[in-house]
């Protein structure tokens, strides 16, 4: 039964992704709640039929009271098989009209449609770009991912399990009344106005309250995840108590506007209070006096006080229920502002895919100033023959770490063109284009996975042999053995922590090293690739390299002059633009900037103010 209610919806089911998400709330909602439409509508029916039912269990209260009056014989000689079968029902046919919307709702809706919201949005997220996240922190980033489709399930459980319910018992419970006396609608109704007042104030309130909250934990999520993720440089630098400041600031924020959606549940509570005493001595106390009237029987006073009795208690639950239902909104509110920002380095439609064999590459025209005025790259020209190699040699800003990121399509560039074997980059996929190159760089972060899992990433269809093969020519395989995590995985199994934080520096880049040449991708990228190595490694490493760049265009930055002075051609950069290109010799015999970077260089690096990125 239950793998039946499970199966009815398929959270992974395909659709069609869309680049610019609804940026209203409702919108966003019925654009995740399409699948889910049928099911939507039978359970609002469900609770409908439900309520009706509650409703009529309190009707035939007043009329089971009204017929007990005669002796036991006559009682059931006169209503015994009625009774019978209103057991019956209570005991068959009500309960399994209520288990039917249970399992629709916690079965088959609950944990599909979190599931479906978590899913997509972490689909829409992956397609952004790295300049997007670069302008976030990850942590609020995750936070939102995660606590935006509980709370979305939260809205669909509350609409139909207490605010449909909640409006179907309302109705009937004023036509129950209506039928008994049509003056006993009159204190339901004095209760009810100021009742909707007082919904209203608490709505119109909780859900920027909500969402003003929920963006205050996403801060503190962001924050302390910063903190973790560079504990390093904490330790290092002796900054706890700052941190801990700097996380005290967001979780007193959080504080405070919790605080302020207490207030409202505080006031809501006591002012309810207050109008549900007037419910029950309004209702109650009419009731009663209209039988002392004559007016009405004994029946329609237990069914007077039996629904006063009965919505005292669901009017707390229903303001709660409905509160509750705009305060996860606000929730879902604070989450759309990561998960329905529009995607803005798109594909085109119709984009084909990279073809490519000998990697030659092709700059036209190329300036990109990341919207701003200077910065970035000035109208780079530059031509590099399919496998040729290329060093790229620069002051800090110079350009060079942009006009990779162009290269790999990390942005679109703001005029110009890089094109690969004559196909312009822009008008390609970007995954066929990053297929195409593979890239080493200074510090190579890992995946929190095993070493097998990291290496695997550079070609998943790889065999364990070519892994292996490529863990040896990277000089990994020997060290790799010895690996043991805290779950006792050993070896290629070993998990590397977070960002590969329980490896060396020179370790983490001989995996990410075995990675690449896994790829064996036609065009090479190394942006420092052997920095973090020692000496030994690095002669080792770079035999590897050399080996690795035949037949490929290789495009390298390095601090360390000696390891691109074999280059078929250095470019030096300076303020965006190219300023000398030629080979090293030619480049010592002009006595230009290079020559005096090499000069300057002492054990093979250049000097600190001279270069970077």
């Amino acid at each position: 039964m239950f793998r039946f209610f499970e199966g009815l919806i398929d959270p992974y089911t395909p659709y069609k992704e869309t680049d610019v998400p609804p940026t209203r709330l409702y919108p966003f909602l019925r654009a995740y709640a399409q699948p889910f439409m049928g099911v939507f509508y039978l359970t609002a029916t469900v609770s409908v039929v439900i309520a009706a039912i509650e409703i009529w269990l309190l009707s035939y209260l007043g009329r089971l009271v009204d017929m007990l009056t005669g002796t036991p014989e006559q009682v059931w000689i006169k209503n015994g098989t009625e009774l019978i079968l209103v057991a019956i029902f209570i005991l068959t046919l009500r309960p399994a009209i209520y288990v039917f919307q249970v399992l629709l709702l916690n079965i088959t809706i609950l944990p599909n449609f979190g599931t479906l919201v978590r899913w997509r949005a972490h689909r829409h997220v992956l397609r952004q770009s790295v300049g997007w996240f670069e302008d976030d922190f990850a942590g609020r980033i995750a936070n939102r991912i995660m606590q935006t489709p509980p709370a979305a399930g939260e809205v669909v459980f509350q609409l139909f399990d207490a605010i449909t319910f909640a409006l179907a018992y309302v109705i009937g419970a004023a036509v129950l009344l209506g039928q008994a006396d049509l003056w006993l609608m009159v204190p339901l109704a004095i209760w009810f106005v100021p009742y909707l007042f007082l919904l209203r104030w608490v709505v119109r309130r909780i859900g920027p309250a909500s969402e003003a909250s929920s963006n205050a934990r996403s801060a503190i999520t962001g924050r302390v995840v910063d903190s973790y993720t560079n504990i390093h440089s904490v330790k290092m630098f002796a900054h706890h108590d700052r941190e801990v400041a700097y996380a005290k600031d967001a979780i007193e924020e959080a504080r405070r506007t919790f605080q302020i959606e207490m207030r409202l549940y505080t006031i809501m509570d006591i002012a309810l209070m207050s109008l549900n005493g007037l419910l029950i001595v309004g209702v109650v106390g009419w009731s009663i006096y209209l039988w002392m009237q004559g007016v009405a029987s004994v029946g329609v006073v237990a069914v007077a006080t039996s629904l006063a009795l009965r919505l005292n208690a669901m009017s707390g639950w229903i303001m709660w229920a409905v509160s509750n239902f705009f305060r996860e909104l606000g929730v879902v509110a604070e989450g759309m502002k990561t998960i329905a920002q529009p995607i803005t380095l798109l594909d085109d439609a119709d984009a084909p895919a990279l073809k490519s064999a000998a990697g030659g590459v092709q700059i036209s025209n190329l300036s990109h100033h990341y919207g701003k005025d200077s910065g970035g790259l000035d109208n780079i020209n530059l031509t590099i023959a399919p496998g040729e190699k290329v060093g790229l040699v620069g002051q800090s800003g110079a350009g060079k770490s942009t006009l990779v990121k162009l290269l790999l399509r990390f942005y679109d560039a703001e005029s110009g063109q890089i094109a690969i074997d004559g196909q312009n980059i822009g008008a390609v996929s970007q995954e066929s284009l990053r297929r195409v190159i593979g890239m080493v760089q200074q510090d190579s972060s890992l995946l929190h996975r095993s070493v097998r899992e990291n290496i695997l990433y550079g070609n998943p269809q790889a065999s364990e042999e070519q892994m292996i093969n490529a863990a040896q020519r990277a000089e990994a395989h020997d060290f790799i053995q010895g690996l043991e995590d805290s779950e006792g995985n050993k070896g290629y199994d070993a998990r590397v922590g977070e960002r590969g934080v329980k490896l060396s520096g020179g370790q983490r880049q001989r995996i990410a090293l075995a990675r690449v040449i896994l790829k064996d991708a036609p065009i090479l990228l190394l942006d420092e690739a052997t920095s973090a190595l020692d000496s030994e490694v690095e002669a080792a490493i770079l035999q590897t390299l050399y080996g690795m760049m035949q037949g490929k265009t290789v495009i390298a930055i390095a601090h360390r002059l000696s390891t691109i002075a074999q280059m078929d051609r250095i470019i030096v950069m300076d303020h965006g633009r190219i300023i000398e290109d030629g080979t090293h010799d030619a480049l010592l015999a002009a006595d230009g900037q290079y020559a005096r970077f090499w000069a300057r260089q002492s054990g093979g690096f250049l000097g600190e103010k001279e270069q970077g990125k």
